[in-house]
């Protein structure tokens, strides 16, 4: 698996925007070619779950979408997917009352390549870990967390660990948001 201060490989995914339901609304395609070049000068947040349709997943996608405009004005962009295909994710949030025109970008990785790449697909079972990489605007991995497939995360932390990463400055455990740094 890739760990801190690694850099971001490669990747091409398909991005699922924020706010669709429906493939194509207004003219408008749902889906988006997503690389590892795409949010320029951003932060990113991307977070792997196992399987679209589940019980966990949509209790995390949905704290995650909770917090997105705090994440955003971290200038940070949250990305959460799946090896299930761009269709089952529509579907999902059609289905879904806590994803119906989810504020987030969702992401499909067709064939785990993503997944693969950055040592979080899980072979036997052929899905993603359920692993959170949070990706400084240079493409470098920061922070890292992977839970067992039947432990959901908290999103929270998540940003709670991306406020203390942006101070640049020594931060002590338990950190609130904006709270205080250590002198060294």
């Amino acid at each position: 698996m890739l760990g801190v201060g690694q850099k971001l490989p490669e990747f091409k995914i398909v991005g699922v925007k924020p706010g669709f339901n429906q493939h194509e609304e207004n003219g408008v395609s749902a889906f988006e070619p997503v690389t590892e070049a795409s949010f320029d000068g951003q932060w990113k947040v991307i977070f792997f779950y196992p399987k679209d349709f589940t019980f966990v997943c949509p209790t995390e996608i949905a704290e995650f979408a909770r917090l997105n405009r705090e994440f955003a004005d971290r200038d940070a962009v949250v990305l959460g997917g799946s090896t299930d295909n761009e269709f089952t994710k529509l579907a999902w949030r059609r289905d879904h009352a806590d994803l119906d025109k989810l504020p987030m970008w969702q992401f499909a990785d067709n064939g785990g390549r993503f997944a693969r790449a950055l040592g979080v697909l899980d072979e036997d079972e052929g899905v993603a870990q359920r692993a959170t990489f949070v990706v400084d605007p240079h493409n470098v991995i920061q922070h890292v967390y992977v839970t067992s497939l039947n432990v959901g995360r908290a999103p929270a932390d998540t940003l709670r660990v991306l406020d203390a990463l942006q101070t640049d400055e020594l931060c002590p455990c338990n950190r609130p948001l904006g709270g205080e740094t250590l002198a060294a």
